[in-house]
């Protein structure tokens, strides 16, 4: 069954940087699993993968417009340190997670003082271009359920 849209698919995955070091890499946990065609991936791994079947395995690079975007260079705000979640000690680089009105995000600490912090919202690989070497796992037709609220129930997914 080749992906198209309102299926699921499950998938491993690597993440390498412009360098060849692996950033992200799913295997030796669950698959990941996303409803095709809902914008719950990048977009262009979601292309890559159209029409694909499971089984396949494949390697594709994704330049930062169809990835995270492009660095932003005023994405640096400052913040009180109370409101960094994930450590107690924080130092230049590590990533954080703060609550904002979106939702949790994720941020790179830039710079940390007594009472605050700066830090870059840009995410984390914005502005890399990157290569995913990716195994497609299962594909499926999505229920009426998941098709309504926009993405995977069950294992991979929304429980």
């Amino acid at each position: 069954m080749p992906i198209e849209k309102n299926q699921v698919v499950l998938f491993h995955y690597s993440v390498k940087d412009e360098q060849g070091n692996v950033v992200e890499d799913s295997r030796g946990g669950e698959p990941n699993a996303y409803l095709h065609g809902h914008g719950g991936i990048i977009r262009g791994l979601e292309e890559a993968l159209e029409g694909r079947d499971a089984g396949e395995s494949f390697s594709v690079t994704v330049s930062p417009d169809k990835a995270y975007g492009p660095r932003k260079p005023d994405a640096v705000q400052r913040v009180p340190i109370k409101h960094l979640m994930g450590a107690r000690r924080w130092k230049a680089g590590m990533i954080a997670q703060v609550k904002t009105e979106q939702g949790p995000r994720h941020v790179v600490v830039a710079k940390v003082g007594h009472k605050f912090a700066d830090v870059d919202t840009n995410h984390p690989m914005a502005g890399r271009t990157l290569t995913f070497d990716i195994d497609v796992i299962e594909v499926r037709a999505a229920d009426a359920e998941e098709i309504a609220h926009g993405h995977v129930h069950g294992p991979g997914g929304h429980h």
